[in-house]
């Protein structure tokens, strides 16, 4: 009897699911929207997009939505249209239980700046690029010089996470200029050098050897006695002692500004007597003037 009961619930329990799914699948299919609502979460403050520009780009959707059946807007659809956009870094569309159409946009979350030829533009972590104007700037490292198809402007960006992700350089670094991409140059903000660290190989060492001469070398020959500091050969540090004027450290607002920027190239030639650093794993590390 026990056997016979609990087939008996289960049927039943099977037969309820069954048709609280079909009832709950003819509801859906009737249910028509009441509305769209479009948010845009700018948590950086970029202004890159308002909601009235995204209300643009999914036509009159927004108007003709009231009364339509939710099963005829397409939300995977509007998610892929508006995911092309360079102003956008993340898109998410549902359906409320209120039978509204949610849009939730993430405007584009630029981590540096890029000077290219006459262009300039902005780019997130994964390299998808916005122009940029005047209607709004954001406080990110500027990066310029020449690029091609085998040195592109994202393959910076692991240069420009390893100097956000150190409070100290982030602080002393204004400006990247790749000169190609076995001259990468560094203009601090310290006025009188720029550091050439060579390509994106082998960073730790490179700015630990670069961290050794700003601690024991520069505060007593002087912040402008060389011009250039070199770490791109493996395991020194090879400085070449000042010649000609001052560099000018530049910043975005000057990049707008002039549109010109200093010819970085003509300050890697001079005296290279100067100073070379050596880094080794034993304790027998040296250093000459």
């Amino acid at each position: 009897m026990n056997k016979i009961l609990r087939c008996v619930i289960t049927v039943l329990l099977l037969a309820y699911v069954v048709v609280a799914v079909s009832w709950s699948r003819t509801q859906a299919d009737a249910a028509r929207c009441s509305g769209v609502d479009i948010r845009v979460t700018d948590t950086v403050g970029t202004r890159f997009v308002t909601a009235r520009e995204i209300a643009r780009e999914i036509g009159d959707l927004p108007d003709r939505a009231p009364g339509m059946l939710l099963k005829g807007i397409n939300i995977d659809s509007i998610e892929n249209i508006l995911s092309t956009i360079d102003k956008i870094e993340s898109v998410r569309c549902v359906t409320t239980t209120d039978g509204r159409v949610l849009i939730e946009v993430d405007p584009l979350h630029p981590v540096a700046r890029i000077f290219e030829h006459d262009r300039s533009y902005y780019i997130n972590k994964d390299g998808k690029r916005i122009s940029a104007n005047a209607r709004y700037h954001t406080d990110v490292p500027v990066i310029s010089g020449r690029f091609d198809s085998l040195f592109h402007p994202r393959d910076i960006l692991p240069l420009v996470r390893y100097i956000d992700n150190d409070s100290t350089w982030c602080s002393l670094i204004t400006h990247i200029k790749v000169e190609d991409r076995r001259n990468i140059i560094l203009i601090p903000l310290i006025h009188g050098h720029v550091i050439n660290i060579g390509d994106m190989d082998d960073l730790d060492n490179k700015f630990y050897r670069l961290k050794r001469a700003y601690k024991e070398i520069l505060p007593v020959k002087g912040w402008d006695f060389y011009d250039t500091l070199t770490v791109k050969w493996g395991g020194q540090l090879v400085a070449t002692r000042r010649v000609k004027r001052l560099h000018h450290a530049i910043s975005a607002v000057d990049l707008d500004a002039e549109k010109e920027l200093p010819d970085i190239g003509t300050m890697l030639v001079g005296d290279s007597a100067g100073v070379a650093v050596e880094h080794k794993k034993t304790a027998g590390n040296k250093k000459s003037n």
